[in-house]
């Protein structure tokens, strides 16, 4: 009789046998899937309260697989971080460009300047383009009165922003050649300088160091030269108030810098 209970307890041993290999196994598939859950998320409290709670469940008082994941869990989530602050900040100074947009559209509207200034939204920043009869006489640098009647506004609302501002001077393909003027770099350029220096004379808010002016001459055209009312958009000044941040699909939300506004 004691034969066969010790047989049937024998059978009884070998049958439980399974059960240690498969708890081992549990286990380790239980961390892996904390380790893939952990490594997916961005918010470093809840993964470290994880870590330390699953370090006590596995771990004898020697080192921890879950301690390892911090470093590298940071690391991402400050990538993340940075990304989003980006594009915060250029979606801000986006919305703060078109709401100039807006304020001088409604402006020309009032004035009926509509064949004079225009406005246009660009990669490089919010673009405001005066043609030459709101400004200056044909072949000439010297500011007329009707420019009053632009300059103050704009004047103003390039006050209330902090972005660089570029004014550059351009103008049709017929050639000028006097004492003052030998040819229309000449004159485009002299007449950007004027009236950079007109608005920040107007307004006393204005920081100089924002401001830069530049002459193209006849070489950026935006219309015909064939034509009189080509030559008319032709001759023109522009005032880019340029983007600190430009959105680039390839690199992200990169800075802009003078080089690069000018290059373009």
């Amino acid at each position: 009789m004691a034969k066969k209970k010790r047989g049937k307890a024998h059978e009884e041993e070998a049958s439980e046998a399974w059960l240690l290999p498969y708890s081992d196994l549990m286990t380790l598939l239980l961390a892996l899937f904390i380790a893939l859950f952990a490594i997916t998320q961005t918010d470093q409290t809840k993964i470290t309260a994880l870590a330390q709670a699953f370090s006590a469940a596995f771990n004898m008082g020697g080192p921890s697989f879950f301690n390892q994941m911090g470093p590298n869990v940071s690391a991402q989530r400050q990538i993340i971080s940075d990304e989003d602050v980006g594009n915060n900040a250029y979606l801000q100074e986006n919305q703060s460009l078109e709401s100039i947009q807006r304020q001088l559209e409604e402006y020309i509207e009032q004035n009926n300047l509509q064949d004079q200034l225009s406005t246009q939204l660009e990669e490089e920043g919010l673009m405001i383009r005066i043609k030459e009869k709101a400004l200056f006489p044909s072949g000439s640098a010297d500011l007329v009165p009707e420019s009053a009647r632009i300059g103050p506004i704009v004047a103003g609302l390039l006050a209330s922003i902090p972005e660089r501002v570029l004014i550059s001077g351009h103008t049709d393909t017929d050639p000028i050649s006097n004492a003052r003027f030998p040819s229309n770099w000449e004159l485009s350029s002299t007449r950007a300088l004027t009236f950079m220096k007109y608005l920040l004379s107007i307004n006393q808010d204005l920081n100089p160091a924002r401001f830069s002016a530049i002459g193209y001459g006849e070489y950026r055209p935006i219309a015909n030269n064939d034509t009189v009312e080509g030559k008319q958009n032709n001759r023109r000044v522009e005032i880019l108030i340029a983007r600190t941040l430009r959105f680039n699909p390839n690199e992200g939300i990169t800075s802009q810098t003078d080089a690069d506004i000018v290059a373009k």
